[in-house]
């Protein structure tokens, strides 16, 4: 016999019945998970829910395409909006509820203020992608704040935007624990995201090639191999195997983004990368 589908997912799309859903389990002494997404989802969205479900006694979900995010050239009006779906595979999760907002109610006519993270929001992205933090970092505040759950969960392939949400929380006194969730991957290596549904037939196993070239700085950097030879060769590797642009690919300090030294790393290092193949822009990172 077959498992039955799960039920339909209770679907809010205002602050208000948002708070008084929570405010309802907060009654009942539940502990209130979140997970921010922007839709499209796939199995990585998926293991953030279920991780924030081990933490939590409700986790709720949003799917909100946030507008001051994207750059403008970027694929805002292109990008895969399916709430149906997302409904659907949300509950399968174990999702309660799904917050899903208009533009409208989350950016109410006059609204004029903006969260800026500085350090860690200023380098790789942030200087690829100039406003994309802010974006994020806005978007993230509010919904925290609208929500007010206990633990919210992000994801790690976003790692920049993972370091930006945890100094603001911090900053700002957002009583909230921020948890990590790792990268959810293909068979080939392949950081799973909305965006790989651009890739092409052709270019789908070109695009795993991110990953190896950003473990290959890793095991350069770890074996003391000097840091800058060892981006620019993934770069030239990159290039050479299709992709058209690389915006960027290096070593940096985990907590603080700083670039690793030129001399052996002692410490903790991620590598982080940025590249374009056709029109799809990927990004991935890898740490030890």
């Amino acid at each position: 016999m077959s498992a039955s589908p799960p039920a339909p997912l209770p679907t809010v799309r205002t602050v208000s019945d948002l708070r008084a859903q929570v405010a309802a389990w907060r009654r009942d002494g539940l502990r209130i998970g979140f997970v921010p997404t922007m839709g499209a989802l796939h199995e990585g969205h998926l293991s953030l829910v279920r991780l924030a479900g081990t933490r939590a006694d409700r986790v709720v979900a949003s799917v909100f395409v946030n507008p001051t995010q994207f750059g403008p050239n970027e694929d805002f009006d292109a990008y895969p909006r399916d709430e149906a779906r997302d409904a659907g595979l949300l509950a399968g999760a174990g999702c309660a509820l799904l917050f899903a907002p208009s533009v409208g109610e989350m950016y109410p006519p006059g609204a004029s203020t903006t969260v800026t993270v500085a350090g860690v929001s200023e380098p790789l992205d942030g200087q690829a992608r100039p406003g994309h933090f802010a974006g994020v970092a806005t978007v993230v505040t509010k919904l925290l704040n609208q929500c007010q759950p206990d633990v919210a969960v992000f994801g790690e392939k976003d790692f920049q935007q993972l370091a930006v949400i945890r100094r603001l929380v911090r900053d700002l006194d957002i009583p909230v624990e921020i948890v990590g969730g790792p990268t959810a991957r293909a068979d080939d290596g392949l950081a799973l995201s909305s965006r790989n549904a651009y890739l092409t037939e052709a270019e789908r196993p070109v695009a795993a090639k991110l990953n190896a070239a950003l473990r290959e700085v890793l095991t350069k950097v770890r074996a003391g191999e000097p840091v800058e030879a060892a981006e620019q060769a993934a770069v030239a590797a990159l290039l050479a195997a299709g992709f058209r642009q690389v915006d960027y690919v290096e070593a940096r300090v985990p907590d603080t983004l700083e670039r690793v030294g030129p001399g052996p790393a002692n410490g903790p290092v991620r590598v982080l990368g940025a590249a374009h193949l056709g029109r799809t822009r990927l990004i991935d990172n890898i740490g030890d």
